[in-house]
């Protein structure tokens, strides 16, 4: 049941509603606009606050729905954990979009709230604090996700290794935003 689970997650999580989102409402596709990535941020600049709340939804959905139903079946924690991670692997390479996805943002936060709901709460405070204080969310996802670490190896230490490896991924698919943060160039809102 586990590999299963694990297959559905990242076929899941390959769908990308930004993507979907565009074609159904004649969007240009968001790889090839904005930043280039399809996700909420992105396509809050392209389309509006409607679709980007709508994609943002969809993205936080596929994360955790995969790690609930895990739950439901009594999986253990660490399992529940690589099912997330594999929902947002999908995201990230989407079998659907020739494995050019987003950035696991919003389906890892999806994730981390079917896995345990105060580490899910510490991150939407910590990304809400950063992005008032700065007005970049890439800065404020670098840095709420792996805050929760501490908290994961303390209460829940069997999801730690799966959610360390997707915070590692995180971090990977924003080598781009490091880059422009550390020139003073990352966009703003």
């Amino acid at each position: 049941m586990f590999w299963l689970l694990t297959l559905l997650a990242y076929l899941i999580g390959s769908l990308s509603f930004a993507i979907l989102l565009s074609r159904l409402t004649g969007l240009p596709d968001p790889r090839a606009s904005g930043s280039g990535n399809p996700g909420a941020t992105n396509m809050l600049r392209l389309a509006g606050r409607r679709l980007a709340i709508a994609t943002l939804f969809g993205d936080l959905l596929k994360g955790l729905l995969p790690v609930l139903l895990a739950a439901r079946l009594d999986l253990s924690v660490q399992q529940q954990g690589w099912i997330g991670l594999a929902a947002v692997i999908g995201h990230l390479y989407p079998l659907y979009f020739r494995f050019r996805g987003g950035k696991g943002v919003a389906t890892a936060a999806g994730a981390l709230l079917g896995l345990y709901l105060p580490a899910a709460l510490l991150a939407v405070v910590a990304w809400l604090t950063v992005f008032r204080l700065t007005r970049t969310s890439s800065l404020a996802a670098l840095i709420a996700l792996p805050l929760c670490l501490p908290l994961l190896a303390w209460q829940q230490p069997g999801a730690l290794l799966p959610m360390s490896l997707l915070a590692v991924l995180i971090v990977w698919r924003h080598r781009s935003n490091l880059r422009a943060l550390r020139a003073g160039q990352e966009r703003h809102f």
